[in-house]
């Protein structure tokens, strides 16, 4: 939208150093007490991908719509929802991704390396959260209003106030 601001790329950092962060300790938390790591369902990186999809896809329709020269409007709330979407978008991808970092960061400070099926979820987590990033980061960017044309501006004017003066 015109107007606005892009997300701060350091918010969407400090959402990603909390959410390592918590992998750390839940992972450290659970090695002291002698469990097993956590490993986090397939079905959570597949949520993330499946959301990001919905996010690009919501987005580049609505740039569609906007950039096409038919008489039909833009709704201002779908577009003004997708862009907040998309923020959310951003900071849920960097806080999972960060989990999933922080989770695999502390697999590898142990001596002996677990088999993949205990880490490799953890990696698609972060995988599918930086994918979400930068979907958010795209969709957040197609939301923006292309700049206006002030030589099609002033002849739309002038077509407007023809008909009124005869």
């Amino acid at each position: 939208m015109n107007g606005t601001t892009r997300t701060p790329w350091l918010a969407t950092v400090a959402f990603a150093v909390v959410g390592g962060s918590a992998g750390l300790l839940l992972q450290h938390l659970r090695s002291t007490q002698g469990l097993g790591p956590l490993v986090p369902p397939l079905s959570l990186p597949f949520t993330l991908l499946v959301l990001a999809a919905v996010l690009l896809s919501l987005g580049i329709a609505l740039r569609r719509a906007v950039t096409r020269r038919s008489g039909k409007a833009v709704n201002p709330f779908h577009a003004v929802r997708l862009l907040a979407g998309a923020k959310a978008g951003q900071y849920a991808g960097a806080l999972f991704g960060g989990f999933g970092a922080g989770l695999v960061l502390q697999l590898l400070s142990r001596a002996v390396m677990p088999p993949p099926p205990s880490w490799l979820p953890m990696a698609l987590v972060f995988a599918a959260g930086l994918v979400l990033v930068i979907c958010g980061i795209i969709t957040e960017s197609l939301c923006r209003v292309p700049p206006t044309d002030p030589e099609n501006e002033e002849e739309a004017t002038q077509g407007e106030a023809e008909p009124g003066a005869a």
